[in-house]
């Protein structure tokens, strides 16, 4: 059985799209080994159908944090038998880079986002610098290589022409087959409220400040804000400040499985970054397709991929600015309008048959396996 070696910065629990591609890993017959990082308040991870190993480090972030992790994933591959390498974003590229020259071993780079666009390197030069020589350095001579939208792989091949191009794989989820486990009552949430969420990373730019002021003009409704990010200090003081602490909840980083379970017990769902960085403005977050797969309509931001999908498949709407007026305009639309909102209910559920993991999931049995048989035992 070919094994291969996964990896990433985080710490595994809530990465959903490296658990997916690990488990379509499996089923295509590789022995698969995910090796990410450790925090002191990393919660245990469910058992998985592939291995999973967490390093733990001194420095939990900024270039200290980069370069142990680099190097202690370098010395890790370098020493572990593997027939395959998947570096998950260009955070892990470099050390995979290297031990995939020395070892003659295959390399797949799976891109989550335009890494030298995200906003934490918008306006320090230096460090994008740093990370757009690695990116020079290695992407031309990479064979596979895999990201989450056709904006970021064309601007990709652009940037660096290669026989071969981007490949495309988006962030969906595994099709839903089952209702929700739990109900509002179970969950501690409202019955008698309209319950909006905005899941994911919950970090600059991404609309949440917005989301939060416009509260003030939707009535009889709760926010649920799920998940970690560098902005949630502040949003807390900022529910505070405006006092809004009886229509937003803070719910910490969930598991997928359980986060699903509130997704669907909500009414609408909001996706509304800005276009502050190339990063964001391709971007094609997996939350939005998990309003689709819960059957819930969707507030989004006016940026090329989100509006596209919005408008092709009619389930939600699109905001023309992200501002406090024009998110809670939308949003009292949907919850105004019993048509609307039904209406884009069942788009959501028809999107969601289609632009879903099984589907993906094809596209990345080609990539891996291409002509070649399946690895056996």
């Amino acid at each position: 059985m070919k094994r291969v070696i996964v990896s990433v910065t985080n710490d595994l629990f809530s990465d959903q799209r490296v658990n997916k591609v690990c488990n379509s890993l499996v089923a295509m017959g590789f022995d698969v080994l995910l090796v990410g990082r450790c925090y002191s308040d990393s919660p245990d991870l469910a058992p998985r159908t592939y291995r999973t190993r967490r390093l733990r480090l001194l420095f939990r972030k900024g270039f200290l944090f980069y370069a142990e992790y680099n190097l202690r994933l370098f010395l890790f591959l370098l020493f572990h038998r593997c027939d395959l390498l998947v570096a998950n974003d260009l955070d892990t590229l470099y050390p995979n880079f290297l031990v995939s020259r020395l070892k003659r071993k295959r390399l797949v780079y799976d891109s989550h986002e335009y890494f030298c666009g995200v906003p934490e390197l918008v306006g320090r030069p230096r460090v994008q610098r740093f990370w757009r020589r690695i990116e020079r350095r290695c992407f031309p001579k990479l064979t596979d290589v895999i990201t989450v939208c056709q904006s970021i792989a064309d601007l990709y091949d652009s940037e660096y022409p290669r026989p071969r191009k981007v490949n495309v794989v988006r962030n969906v989820p595994l099709r839903r087959t089952a209702r929700p486990a739990a109900t509002r009552e179970e969950l501690r949430l409202p019955a008698d409220r309209r319950i909006i969420v905005m899941q994911g990373a919950i970090n600059r730019d991404r609309g949440a400040e917005e989301l939060v002021l416009a509260m003030h003009h939707i009535p009889d409704a709760l926010l649920l804000i799920i998940g970690g990010g560098d902005v949630l200090p502040e949003l807390k003081s900022l529910v505070e400040r405006e006092n809004l602490s009886d229509k937003v909840r803070f719910i910490p980083r969930l598991a997928p499985e359980v986060l699903a379970n509130y997704t669907a017990l909500c009414d609408v769902g909001c996706s509304l970054e800005k276009d502050t960085n190339l990063n964001y403005r391709f971007c094609l977050p997996n939350k939005l397709f998990d309003y689709m797969n819960a059957g819930i309509p969707c507030v989004v931001s006016d940026l090329p991929e989100m509006a596209r999908v919005v408008r092709e498949t009619q389930v939600g709407l699109i905001v023309p600015e992200t501002t406090p007026m024009a998110i809670a305009d939308a949003i009292n639309k949907l919850l105004n309008d019993k048509e609307l909102y039904e209406q884009c209910r069942r788009n959501a559920r028809q999107a969601a048959e289609l632009l879903c993991w099984e589907n993906e999931a094809a596209k990345l049995r080609e990539i891996y396996l291409g002509s070649e048989e399946k690895p056996q035992d």
